[in-house]
């Protein structure tokens, strides 16, 4: 079969033909119906010279950890999976046995050496190929849903419904007002997300105008970078400053927005991993307010995020590509040039 291989460390990606993958005891073979490219994977083979996970990256591997399809096959003790029927791919890959993995929070795994990698894409063998093998813990059901247009949500619908449903003691209550920077794909399903699961004023802001017209479109109020930026947040909120802020970039340019735009007793929820940093004071900080960070997020939270998009309520702008096309989305998702989240559909 093709596949997207990453073989070293600040190099691109290449299509070759691998084997066919056996699934194993608990696991089931997956006819891949779309795999995402992600700006996780951009930076796994443009921007890191070295392993950052003690070796749980370290490649070679099919790239692909945002990932759905059709069950081709089953391992061994696998019962009730029909062929044919519809998953998305819940990425990550725990030991299944701490207490972390024990409530589906697999990114925080407390044993990951001895898995040996981090998830599908993330170690192991992903999605941008024709098939994948996956543990039956992580698949999803997809009913009706288009599998194609699901596939992104396992990370770009999953890590912004994490960090809202963190964030969602602050934003309970009439008169709260949430803000998102960054509007890519998980900007924008976050923006989505917020209107379908809380009754907030969405505020919305980006350096692309059709993004910023997209957000628009989903119900957010959008708000033009430039000097006056904060304060003409701040006058959407009354003066008070917002009640959550969602950082889709992780600049420090962006997280020193977030800071000052956030109220008292709010929460800032970094997400993006640009690597940006910032300083604390206890006289600058808004009272209570809160700076965090967070990863993807549960299997149970993707179960919900499922239950959104089969009803309507999330809805990923994605532009799909052959599998022969791949490379082009990934140069396209390096060098800016995408509105959409890029779904490679190995079968089209």
């Amino acid at each position: 079969m093709r596949a997207v291989m990453f073989r070293e460390w600040k190099t691109f990606p290449t299509i070759e033909e691998i084997e066919v993958p056996e699934p194993g005891p608990g696991e089931v073979l997956l006819k891949v119906a779309g795999a995402g490219a992600c700006h996780s994977d951009v930076a796994i083979f443009h921007d890191f010279e070295a392993d950052p996970n003690q070796g749980l990256m370290s490649p070679p591997y099919v790239l692909g950890h945002e990932n759905s399809g059709w069950v081709e096959a089953v391992g061994a003790g696998v019962t009730g999976f029909e062929v044919g029927a519809p998953y998305l791919v819940y990425g990550p890959i725990g030991c299944g046995h701490c207490r972390a993995c024990s409530r589906g929070q697999d990114t925080y795994c407390e044993k990951p050496t001895d898995v040996g990698y981090l998830g599908v894409g993330l170690g192991r063998n992903g999605g941008m190929a024709e098939y994948m093998t996956v543990p039956v813990r992580n698949l999803i059901p997809l009913g009706d849903a288009d599998p194609v247009a699901a596939a992104p949500l396992a990370d770009a619908g999953l890590t912004p419904y994490h960090a809202v449903k963190m964030a969602m003691p602050r934003l309970a209550g009439g008169g709260r007002h949430a803000l998102v920077i960054g509007l890519g794909g998980l900007g924008l399903v976050g923006v989505q997300i917020l209107k379908s699961v809380t009754g907030a004023q969405v505020i919305a802001t980006d350096v692309k105008p059709a993004a910023m017209a997209r957000a628009g479109q989903f119900g957010a109020v959008t708000v033009e970078g430039g000097a006056d930026q904060a304060e003409h947040i701040r006058e959407l909120t009354g003066g008070r400053g917002v009640d959550a802020v969602f950082d889709f970039v992780g600049s420090s340019s962006t997280i020193a927005l977030a800071q000052a735009t956030v109220a008292q007793r709010g929460a800032m929820q970094i997400v993006g991993i640009a690597g940006g940093s910032t300083e604390w004071s206890f006289f600058t900080n808004p009272y209570e307010a809160t700076l965090t960070n967070s990863y993807w997020g549960t299997i149970e939270d993707l179960y919900e995020v499922v239950d959104l998009y089969q009803a309507g309520l999330i809805v990923p702008d994605i532009e799909r590509f052959s599998l022969d096309d791949a490379l082009e989305a990934y140069r396209r998702l390096r060098d800016g040039e995408l509105d959409a989240r890029a779904v490679v559909v190995p079968h089209s």
